[in-house]
């Protein structure tokens, strides 16, 4: 589904690589739901990187389960999971499949159905209807059912920007975790008012 604002969907090539670089490069592009309640869409401002067996903070650390299966899977993947009982957050799988790893989408800017994302929401103000991994899930509509979806087909999808996106990227350590918590695997836009913290 190209569109007026944002382009193609990324191929399989994009999370064939190192989850980091993966993680960097998401910042900028287009997350796209056109579900069956309507049409929401952002440009992706946050992000973190979740590095598999070697990461203590990573779901797939420990090994492959029911929940986590996903990660064990191919790269393009999405992986919704619930947490702290309250929300559900939104991961892409990357890398190789020896290499259980995935980007955590944090924050977007919302682009394309606001009135939607406000109704969802119960907020009126724009930068705070997806400036948080729990908020965008709830503000896009997207459910645990799309757990395990391709990237490459179905009504949620990544897509290129149409326009090229100059912007400086700020590293900080991932937010909320307890073990690796100092790890430098946290991205966003700088300056972005969308994100979900500084």
């Amino acid at each position: 589904m190209e569109h007026i604002l944002w382009g193609p969907r990324l191929e399989e090539k994009f999370y064939l690589r190192d989850t980091e670089l993966v993680a960097q490069e998401m910042l900028g592009k287009w997350l796209v739901y056109d579900s069956s309640g309507g049409l929401t869409a952002g440009i992706i401002v946050e992000t973190e990187a979740y590095l598999g067996k070697k990461d203590p903070s990573c779901h797939s650390a420990k090994g492959c389960t029911e929940r986590n299966k996903v990660m064990f899977g191919p790269a393009g993947v999405f992986y919704i999971y619930f947490i702290y009982g309250v929300h559900y957050c939104l991961n892409v799988t990357t890398a190789s499949l020896d290499r259980p790893e995935a980007v955590l989408i944090r924050a977007l800017e919302p682009k394309v159905g606001i009135e939607l994302m406000r109704e969802r929401r119960h907020k009126e103000k724009v930068t705070e209807l997806c400036s948080g991994p729990g908020k965008l899930v709830q503000a896009m509509g997207i459910s645990k059912t799309l757990n395990g979806t391709s990237s490459f087909e179905g009504p949620l999808g990544i897509y290129d920007s149409l326009e090229s996106l100059n912007f400086e990227i700020t590293v900080t350590a991932r937010v909320g975790i307890k073990e690796a918590a100092n790890w430098p695997l946290r991205y966003y836009i700088k300056g972005s008012q969308y994100v979900s913290k500084k």
